[in-house]
């Protein structure tokens, strides 16, 4: 993460009143926000912009995106709103910061890259077979995207829904290579046993995601991974629903939210980007057939 100080002339601090009380002798409370979240906090009188980033961190470090910038602002009574903190500011009185990711340039979404990408294969279980419209096909598209993860290096994340009850992954899918297969109750794959699979892979900023229900887990997943600064592509030819109109609202759904709906070939030829690129005739032999359309055409 790189949170930017503004170079800007000093501003009137926030909120005032003395250290208050419950504030170890030395500190000065301080209300630290981001995204919906409020945590108050003690820091040492004086303490300038490099501790209230650490602050930050130990309180939110695991819902910030490291690879974002951000700016930190402070509430300020005069203006009745939240100000970028001034050049210099040091905390004398309580008050009440925030930090605010700033928005990734619009020609930057959408970049994929093998190593800041990672694959995850959403519960593609047998007992899912006679219900799932066009499964035959989501299934032949997601090996034929896990092929291209074996070839180009990146990372598999694979879960199953009570398989218990509803089975393992269907046989169609190998599975050889991947890096985490979990078992899951709650439908979105961000558990965290997947996070910390996350955090053990460095400058991970985008998430392949393909499997079932494309309402619900993938849905849930997407817009989860979303929440965290973590880039999805959802491979609509790789994941379906029990009903179409499940399946193509869903997928609207998730565009608007700003998730890129995708396709299979789009993926893997974005992931190699140059026909020199050494690994581009196996990804070239895997998508010279079409990837089936799975009903997709009929909808669009």
């Amino acid at each position: 993460m790189a949170a930017a100080e503004p170079a800007v002339a000093a501003l009137p601090g926030g909120g005032g009143g003395g250290a208050g009380a419950g504030a170890p002798s030395g500190t000065v409370p301080v209300l630290f926000c981001f995204s919906v979240f409020a945590r108050p906090a003690a820091v040492p009188h004086g303490a300038g912009y490099e501790l209230l980033i650490q602050k930050f961190l130990s309180l939110y470090g695991d819902q910030i995106d490291m690879h974002r910038k951000f700016v930190v602002q402070l509430f300020a009574e005069e203006w009745g709103q939240y100000v970028d903190l001034p050049k210099g500011f040091a905390v004398s009185e309580r008050c009440k910061v925030r930090l605010v990711p700033l928005q990734i340039q619009l020609t930057t979404l959408g970049n994929l890259t093998p190593s800041s990408t990672v694959f995850f294969c959403c519960d593609m279980q047998e007992r899912f077979r006679p219900a799932i419209k066009y499964f035959g096909d989501i299934i032949s598209v997601g090996q034929r995207l896990l092929q291209g993860a074996r070839i180009l290096g990146i990372p598999v994340i694979v879960t199953e829904q009570y398989p218990k009850g509803l089975g393992s992954t269907v046989q169609e899918i190998d599975l050889t290579g991947v890096k985490l297969v979990l078992p899951k109750t709650k439908f979105s794959m961000v558990l965290p046993e997947v996070e910390a699979a996350l955090a053990e892979i460095p400058g991970v900023r985008s998430v392949v995601l393909f499997g079932v229900e494309t309402h619900v887990c993938i849905q849930q997943t997407a817009l989860e991974l979303v929440g965290r600064g973590i880039e999805v592509h959802i491979v609509a030819d790789a994941t379906s629903s029990r009903s179409m109109m499940d399946r193509m609202f869903a997928l609207e759904r998730l565009a608007r939210t700003g998730i890129i709906v995708t396709t299979s070939e789009a993926v893997l030829l974005q992931l190699v980007a140059d026909k020199d690129h050494p690994k581009f005739k196996e990804i070239q032999n895997l998508i010279k057939a079409s990837a089936p359309e799975s009903g997709l055409l009929s909808k669009v």
